[in-house]
């Protein structure tokens, strides 16, 4: 375990909310602090009740809550947060998204379709935080959403670390990126596995969360391949492109994504034996119904920390 970094407590406070506490304990040990007190509670009707039970007059507070699902419940919860904190005279707030929910809207595929990245970004912003922290964004673009400053950090160096402690020959090795919006990740990855050689699925994308595999430009037969992907859903494009790379001949296939948001049938998909392995991080919370034999869980805290 690395040694843990010593911070002024007077004038720093984290705060979790109720997504993924383990995350914040982990983050806050890490910085040799304690979170701090919140209470947080549901009224009847479903509505969210929070107050701060200690000071964060003139204090920086960071609030520590991905809005993985219930998205909604949890990105609501976040918003009452910067308002409660605002209301107590935080000097600045941090808004510390490690899965920022909506991410995938982020554009105008089709007419009359919301951008609800930019309305989610706006939200924040008119809630009170100063400032956004968050962890592989679906597209970069999603940070000129926001009119004040955005921290985004990647977890690639935490799945790299793990990688290069595996018994695989890096001449055997070749990433793939599950589809073409993803080559620029995919590039990015393998250029620091060792300029690894680099694969593309070309799919067809007929309706959300639904997704169909056409081809395969690059070689991966024999070979080790690396899928290289920011979330996990249904886990329908990465299963199809494991299958497709299984019948081009890859050897073995890794899945490698930060955020594990397994919406079902992502576990049955998984664990169907298509992967060697499958690598995550810990920005959202992965519980025991939906872990299996092949799955990692690698932790983020210091990166955040």
């Amino acid at each position: 375990m690395e040694k843990r970094v010593k911070r002024d407590s007077a004038k720093l406070k984290l705060f979790s909310g109720s997504a993924n506490p383990a995350l914040a304990e982990e983050i806050a040990w890490y910085m040799g602090l304690k979170l701090g007190k919140i209470n947080t509670k549901r009224f009847a009707d479903g509505e969210i009740y929070v107050q701060l039970a200690e000071s964060v007059r003139g204090c920086d507070v960071f609030l520590i809550q991905p809005t993985s699902p219930p998205a909604n419940e949890n990105l609501m919860e976040l918003l009452i947060m910067i308002d409660a904190c605002r209301r107590a005279s935080a000097k600045n707030i941090t808004a510390v998204i490690p899965y920022f929910g909506y991410a995938r809207a982020d554009r105008k595929n089709q007419g009359r379709e919301s951008i609800a990245a930019k309305l989610t970004a706006n939200i924040l912003t008119k809630a009170g935080a100063d400032r956004v922290l968050a962890c592989d964004l679906h597209s970069g673009q999603s940070m000129g959403y926001f009119d004040i400053p955005v921290d985004h950090v990647y977890c690639n160096p935490v799945i790299l670390d793990y990688l290069a402690s595996k018994t695989i020959c890096y001449s055997d090795l070749v990433v793939v990126s599950p589809d073409v919006g993803g080559v620029a990740r995919a590039r990015s990855f393998a250029k620091k596995l060792s300029d690894a050689p680099l694969a593309i699925v070309d799919k067809r994308r007929q309706a959300h969360n639904v997704a169909e595999v056409m081809n395969l430009i690059g070689d991966v037969k024999g070979k080790v391949a690396v899928m290289v992907d920011d979330m996990i859903d249904t886990a329908g494009t990465i299963s199809k492109g494991a299958e497709l790379l299984h019948q081009e001949g890859a050897r073995e296939v890794y899945a490698c994504c930060t955020h594990p948001v397994f919406s079902p049938p992502a576990i049955e998909r998984l664990s169907s034996g298509l992967f060697q392995e499958v690598i995550v991080t810990n920005t959202i919370p992965v519980s025991d119904n939906n872990s299996f034999p092949q799955l990692t869980v690698l932790s983020v805290a210091n990166l955040f920390g």
